[in-house]
Parts: structure tokens; C-alpha cells; sequence
């Protein structure tokens, strides 16, 4: 068997037997904590005004459909057999609605908010990082590690409040929330997309400043230790150009910030929990901190099983990059 073939079938082999020990994870933990959906919904229809009777009745129905009633193992065995079907469940917070229907509600608007600010930011802030570490003592390097740590110290939920404060309620040019203007309906119209765009910016750019930042100064430092290798004091003393020094010095210090971007990737589908709820905005983030506040076991476990699932997809494919990226790693399958 080919040696790339035999690191395939391995790496595939650990990621299902990571994605099974993280679901087991994942579905024990909510169970832990004291309380279970159904108090939470019977919690909220004591009000005195229904019969303690009616309310019991109700109580054993909602047990029985969500399954409280039966062994954890045979609740556990039903979600995996459910799961492979595509049937995440049913909501308890939204009791009638499919934990698919809510996540493919919510989905898209985390995906247009996260992914292009993780994506700019890496960047931006990578290519500032690697030209501040190869002008070392230079005002460039300085001036950008001042940028870097400012931004990168910034609290990102302080920033968000405080974009609000000044392009929403002081100048009142920018909306403070939600993903549209609650008049219009989602629609393929230039109205509804510039009333998005609106909307977008604020929570966008709360989420891309602090990110440039930690790009900046992360990368800086790799740049720096990048130049003390043999190879770039070896090519300087032959009086290599600076331009193709540069490019060999940053494609060799990217590898570890293109596992940082996979890995961030990765857990966009978790939302902006703190984010999203500043600004209202209808992501997986507000999803899963309503699952998270309800004990909300199917969505809890809907959400997460999505989630593990695409970080280690993005960890899967951030390794074969790495084999795009750098030949040594590439002359390491051939003569494993």
C-alpha cells in the first residue's frame, strides 16, 4: 500500500473515533446538569391557571417524546440512528419546529458574518505581521506591533458596544442591530441588500479588529525567527533579492497561521455567542445560547454535532495544505 494511501486511511480512522468520543461528550454533559427540557417548558406554563392534572398529563407526554423517559445508552443510540438519516430531532425550545429547519435558519447569516471577517483578517494581518518582522527596528515594525497589540487587546464585545455608541445612538448613521430592517422580508432586491449591508458593518467590523491584531503580532514573530534559519543567512550572504527572501520567509512562516485560520474556521458554525446577541443578529450563536439556557438536548446536540464535525473536516483539510504548502512535508510522505 502507497505510503500517502496508508496516512489516508489512518487520519480518517482517528477522525471517526474522535467524532464519536466528542458525541458522547457532547450528549452526556447537558445531561449532567441538573434539570432537563421539559421542567424548563412546565416551568414556564405554572402560572396558576392550569390544573395541576393537565399540567402532569402534559409533562409525561412531553417525557415520552423526548424520550427523558428511557436509558441514556438507548436515547444515545437513537440520536446516532436518527442522525445518519438526517434527523437532528425536534426542538424543545421551539417545540414543533426540526432542529435542521432552525440550524439551516440560522446557518447562512453566521457564514456571511464570520467567514469573511476570519478570512480578511488573516489576510491583512498576516501580511502587515510578516512585513513588521522582516523590517526588524524599523519604524514599519514598530508602528505595527503598537497596532497589533492595541487591537488585539481590545475586548471584542467592548468594541462592539462601542461602535454602537458612536455610529449608532451619537451618529446615527449606522442601525445598532439585527441583520435587516425589520420591514422588509428577505429578498433578492437592491433595497434588502443595501439594508443588510447597513447592518453588517457594525458587527463585522467588531469582529475583524481584534482578529487583525492577533494575526499581526503573531505573525511578526514567526517572520522574526523565519530570518535566524540557516537557509535565508546562507541565501542573504549569496545576495538573494529582498523581494524573493521575502516571499521564501513568509511561505514558510504561514504554516502554523494556516492551522490558526482551519482551527478558527472550523468554529465559525458555533456562532459569536456574545456578538450575535449585542447586536441581535440571527446567527448560530443566539441558537445556541437559547439551547444552552433551556437545556435544549436535541439542539444542544444538533448544534455541536455540526460543529465538531467541521473542525475536524477544517483540521483534515488544513493538513493536505500543509502538503500544498511545504515541499519538506510533501519529500516526508514520499519516503515514509
Amino acid at each position: 500500500m502507497r505510503p500517502f494511501i496508508k496516512y489516508l486511511i489512518m487520519k480518517v480512522f482517528f477522525l471517526v473515533i474522535t467524532y464519536f468520543i466528542a458525541l458522547v461528550i457532547v450528549f452526556i454533559l447537558p445531561r449532567a446538569v441538573p434539570g432537563n427540557p421539559v421542567q424548563q417548558l412546565i416551568a414556564g406554563l405554572t402560572t396558576g391557571a392550569t390544573s395541576p392534572e393537565l399540567l402532569s398529563q402534559y409533562e409525561q407526554a412531553l417525557v415520552r417524546a423526548f424520550e427523558l423517559d428511557k436509558p441514556w445508552h438507548v436515547q444515545f443510540l437513537n440520536f446516532i440512528a436518527r442522525s445518519f438519516s438526517g434527523d437532528l430531532g425536534i426542538s424543545a425550545s421551539s417545540y414543533g419546529e426540526s432542529v435542521a429547519a432552525l440550524i439551516a435558519r440560522h446557518l447562512p447569516w453566521t457564514l456571511v458574518l464570520l467567514v469573511p471577517a476570519n478570512i480578511v483578517s488573516w489576510f491583512i494581518g498576516n501580511y502587515v505581521g510578516a512585513i513588521a518582522g522582516y523590517k526588524r527596528g524599523s519604524a514599519v515594525e514598530k508602528a505595527s506591533i503598537l497596532v497589533g497589540i492595541t487591537f488585539s487587546q481590545i475586548p471584542y464585545y467592548w468594541l462592539a458596544m462601542t461602535l454602537i455608541y458612536v455610529f449608532a445612538i451619537s451618529l446615527r448613521i449606522l442601525p445598532p442591530g439585527s441583520a435587516y430592517d425589520p420591514t422588509l422580508k428577505p429578498s433578492l432586491t437592491i433595497e434588502f441588500a443595501a439594508s443588510m449591508l447597513r447592518h453588517y458593518i457594525l458587527p463585522f467590523l467588531s469582529l475583524l479588529i481584534p482578529a487583525i491584531g492577533g494575526w499581526i503580532i503573531g505573525m511578526r514573530v514567526l517572520t522574526s525567527m523565519e530570518l535566524g534559519s540557516p537557509y535565508i543567512q546562507f541565501s542573504d550572504s549569496m545576495g538573494v533579492r529582498d523581494k524573493v527572501l521575502f516571499k521564501y520567509v513568509l511561505r514558510n512562516s504561514m504554516l502554523p497561521q494556516v492551522t490558526g485560520l482551519g482551527i478558527q474556521l472550523g468554529f465559525v458554525l458555533a456562532g459569536q455567542i456574545i456578538t450575535e446577541q449585542l447586536f441581535n443578529y440571527p446567527g448560530m450563536g443566539i441558537l445556541l445560547a437559547r439551547a444552552l439556557g433551556t437545556r435544549d438536548y436535541p439542539l444542544i446536540q444538533g448544534v455541536f454535532m455540526i460543529l465538531i464535525a467541521t473542525i475536524l473536516l477544517a483540521n483534515f483539510i488544513v493538513d493536505f495544505i500543509y502538503i500544498l504548502i511545504d515541499p519538506r512535508i510533501r519529500l516526508g510522505h514520499r519516503t515514509a
